[in-house]
């Protein structure tokens, strides 16, 4: 019932409140201090339930969508996307090699892990304004909603995505180096 009224007046101040030092204690605990009991007494109505609180005056708060914290200077716009929370020296390596390889430098990348987009929405995705997400693996983000196959580009409002295995399968695997690479090229328009 208090969180309402809070709740309520709010809605009704536009200026800040001060508390004076000294009535601190009559707010904190009022039934201990004489004057709190009185007020209480006289200022706590009676309900068997809650009174009805008009709603339709209230505006819905729109929350702003918060771009996670990206790895790297992410200068060019391309975005890295991995499963595993920390890269492997020999997994690093390869990736620097492949955004060498596409002519451009790790400068130019950001990175973010499975982990860093845990718990933000698809607009907190979409407020990073990528230019190319490459995914690799599995990630637990609303971003695999996507209709996007794996190892097949696929615009999405002014954003291309490459999904592809994680960089681990994939530094295992000369079959799927070759596929991913092939795929890098035609997102990179590399001949």
């Amino acid at each position: 019932m208090e969180s309402d009224s809070l709740h309520s007046l709010k809605l009704l101040l536009n200026e800040d409140l001060y508390l004076v030092p000294e009535e601190i204690y009559q707010i904190i605990s009022p039934e201990k201090t004489e004057l709190g009991k009185a007020v209480k007494k006289e200022t706590t109505p009676s309900y068997d339930q809650a009174p009805p609180v008009d709603d339709s005056s209230v505006a819905d708060e729109v929350k702003e969508p918060v771009a996670p914290i990206i790895r790297g200077q992410f200068a060019k716009g391309i975005l890295i996307l991995h499963e595993e929370d920390e890269l492997a020296d020999e997994v690093m390596d390869m990736l620097s090699k492949m955004v060498s390889a596409v002519n451009h430098s790790m400068s130019d990348v950001g990175l973010l892990s499975s982990e860093e987009l845990k718990g933000k929405s698809l607009e907190d995705f979409q407020a990073i304004n990528a230019h190319k997400v490459i995914k690799f693996g599995k990630i637990s983000h609303p971003i695999n909603a996507l209709p996007i196959p794996s190892y097949q580009i696929k615009t999405e409002e002014e954003t291309e995505y490459l999904f592809a295995d994680s960089l681990t399968q994939i530094s295992m695997d000369r079959a799927l180096k070759k596929k991913l690479w092939e795929n890098l090229q035609t997102l990179f328009n590399i001949s």
